[in-house]
């Protein structure tokens, strides 16, 4: 055996940053229409659940038994795409009115994150993260008065999701596709699936299984 071998160099790894934001929501088929979501400022995972509950028997500890995973997220955002309402809450009866304390959509959503090391910066590579069956919770909207140090009003929304089926796995809400592990050509097919291109127009949201047939042995 070797001896261990710590912050060897290229492998002082991290990741860092947000961007490529986009809505996915539903019209005649889960997940069809894809739009952009500019401003985009942050996601925060918040995974919860899988809590062990210890059993006792024969005077002694017998088990662990382990609750279900859930799998939460915080957006913040500058500005959100105007589909966004029907996940938000708000109905648009006329053209420039909008209604709140609506029946809220769910939806899908993809965001990328950087991935950078020691030699490479932060283009090292990138992770697409995929999330499903996503519900916004209403949270607060702040609005302050311009004055001598002027800020930008901020928003966010608590996700809670709801898990979908994988082939021979657990139903998931989260798929992460790691650029510096996928083949060129699979990632490809990733991203023209998720974000569209010049043959398919528009891009959607392929369910798990269908998004892992795109990648060659899947």
């Amino acid at each position: 055996m070797t001896k261990l071998i710590w912050d060897s160099v290229g492998e002082r790894f991290f990741e860092t940053g947000v961007d490529q934001g986009v809505l996915y929501v539903t019209t005649t088929v889960a997940y069809d229409t894809a739009i952009p979501w500019n401003g985009l400022t942050s996601v925060t995972e918040s995974p919860s659940g899988a809590e062990a509950t210890p059993l006792y028997a024969d005077n002694r500890k017998y088990l662990n038994l382990v609750s279900a995973e859930m799998f939460g997220a915080t957006i913040e955002a500058f500005s959100y795409p105007e589909e966004f309402g029907l996940c938000d809450g708000t109905a648009s009866p006329k053209t420039g009115v909008t209604v709140g304390q609506q029946a809220r959509a769910q939806f899908g959503l993809s965001y990328r994150t950087k991935l950078g090391n020691d030699v490479d910066g932060d283009d090292h590579g990138y992770k697409i993260h995929v999330v499903y069956g996503c519900l916004a919770k209403p949270t607060e909207k702040g609005y302050a008065t311009v004055n001598d140090s002027p800020e930008a009003a901020a928003f966010s929304w608590e996700l809670s999701t709801t898990p979908v089926a994988v082939t021979d796995l657990r139903p998931t809400s989260l798929l992460v596709f790691d650029s510096t592990k996928l083949a060129p050509a699979d990632l490809l097919a990733i991203e023209d699936a998720l974000y569209g291109d010049a043959t398919t127009g528009t891009g959607s949201l392929p369910l798990p299984d269908a998004l892992l047939a795109l990648i060659a042995g899947a």
